[in-house]
């Protein structure tokens, strides 16, 4: 479905075009008309689905730009997701000058309360970091006419009903609520029940997960050599348009930069560039100007590219879903499609629970050397030569031609040509890809990449449950301390 048969405002209709989405997702042509129409939603769908523009969108078209109050607000559980949500929310209020704000968890609190001064009409933010500017009287949720609680069942893996319910309870009674959630344990439908007024739920069946169509291997490698191997294989393959995934900004400009040294046609994308320099490059990579796209999940979010051929993950996911995200942009409309992905050793964990997620095993892939390479970039030389020599006008450059001959044997002029059309091995040009960290070694259940780990009752912290997970850890054992010190002293 058209996001114009939506109902939605010109405004909107303008930014969404400016972002590159083209049809709206099951999830944002149900959602949508309902909560336009001021109906509470439970939505059930997977990461990936395009949620944000689903609540995001009618959300901005209800909000009175005019009135120096929070009208809506959105609970997510990470820092990470949060600031993503925010950045969507503003791209896509760029023309209605809707002020979004967001709040999290291990950063600067008075940076915060400034901001907070210039009143947003959308605020974002993580239940610890809302709580704590409810509590210093710098957020006033009393004009509050939408809320939207994000991921809801990792808010509540995470340990955050408590303040999710006290968050709610400073909102209006008469307000529209909004639910999303990968899953529905009995817990989020008692939210359901005791914060919602007859709420639609809508339900997203989870589509097949990877298509047949789609060649997946994966190729077991030190971060460090990655990039060199990535090199090869691309010389290998020969893909026709390609998407490179990197786990973060600086590692997307690090890796477009090296390709780009390297002789091939890459261009990267961020959430940091600015929309005219995004849309340009996707504008060169639709019409096939460009090559090879290097950009973070964020940014390539809900685009619609048709005709890639191979994705290429040159992290690993933190998130299964993702990887199915991911992979779903190649073996489009009966086409086929390869993804290969880099784990480091002590990453292939992750690939394991990928492998379970989509019930498909991916075939180890062995690095290319360097004179395969070269045979892989000698074969598609070959291609582009024919190619060039059909559409040249022969009678035009008969005479020029005719005097190189004469210099020089036919051998030594196509052995040119060809040393032109081809790039030296990849060691040949130095190109520094900066480390990053593994991800977090995974124990107990692979269902998530997160959460308990089997026989404790403490949650694993790492960087995507954020700050406001961490502080609710100290807080756990601090008071589970305190109670055994009383136990012990009775």
């Amino acid at each position: 479905m058209k996001f114009d048969e939506l109902g939605l405002e010109e405004n909107l209709l303008k930014a969404i075009k400016r972002s590159g989405f083209e049809e709206a997702t099951p999830i944002q042509a149900q959602t949508i008309p309902l909560v336009l129409a001021g109906i509470d939603v439970i939505g059930q769908a997977q990461t990936g689905t395009g949620k944000t523009a689903a609540f995001g969108l009618p959300i901005l078209q209800h909000v009175d730009v005019k009135d120096p109050h929070i009208q809506a607000i959105v609970i997510s559980p990470t820092r990470e997701l949060a600031i993503q949500t925010q950045e969507e929310l503003f791209r896509l209020g760029k023309d209605k000058r809707a002020k979004v704000q967001v709040v999290y968890g291990g950063a600067d609190i008075r940076r915060q309360i400034n901001l907070l001064k210039h009143v947003p009409q959308i605020l974002v933010g993580t239940p610890g970091r809302l709580l704590d500017h409810i509590k210093r009287k710098t957020v006033d949720l009393s004009h509050v006419k939408m809320l939207v609680l994000d991921e809801a069942d990792e808010m509540l893996d995470m340990g955050f009903l408590e303040d999710i319910e006290a968050i709610i309870k400073q909102t209006p009674d008469k307000r529209q609520t909004l639910l999303f959630s990968a899953t529905m344990p009995k817990a989020i439908l008692n939210i359901g029940e005791k914060f919602m007024h007859e709420p639609q739920v809508v339900k997203i069946k989870a589509k097949q997960l990877t298509t047949d169509l789609v060649d997946q291997y994966f190729v077991r490698a030190k971060d460090y050599e990655k990039f060199d191997i990535m090199t090869r294989i691309l010389d290998v393959q020969a893909p026709e348009l390609t998407i490179v995934f990197g786990r973060t900004k600086r590692r997307v400009d690090e890796l477009s930069k090296g390709l780009e040294a390297r002789g091939y046609n890459a261009a990267g994308i961020h959430g940091d560039l600015t929309q005219q320099r995004r849309m340009s490059i996707l504008k060169r990579f639709k019409e096939g100007k460009l090559d090879i796209l290097v950009a973070t999940d964020v940014a390539a979010r809900g685009l619609d590219i048709s005709g890639v051929t191979h994705v290429y993950n040159y992290d690993i996911p933190q998130d299964p879903e993702s990887y199915v995200h991911r992979i779903g942009r190649t073996g489009r409309a009966g086409h086929h499609g390869v993804s290969v992905t880099f784990v480091t050793p002590n990453e292939m964990e992750y690939l394991r629970v990928i492998e379970a997620l989509t019930k498909k095993r991916m075939e180890p892939l062995r690095p290319p050397t360097a004179k395969e390479a070269f045979i892989g970039q000698l074969s598609s030389a070959l291609t582009d030569i024919k190619t060039l020599v059909e559409k040249t006008d022969v009678e035009k450059y008969a005479d020029q031609a005719n005097e190189l001959l004469e210099q020089y044997d036919a051998v030594e002029i196509a052995a040119a040509l060809l040393n032109e059309m081809t790039k030296d091995d990849a060691s040949q040009v130095p190109v520094k890809i900066t480390p990053e960290r593994p991800l977090p070694r995974r124990k107990g259940s692979k269902k998530k990449f997160y959460g308990k780990s089997k026989g404790s009752g403490k949650f694993r912290h790492n960087d995507r449950h954020g700050r406001d997970k961490y502080d609710r850890d100290r807080k756990h054992q601090a008071k589970k301390r305190s109670y055994t010190m009383r136990s012990k002293k009775d």
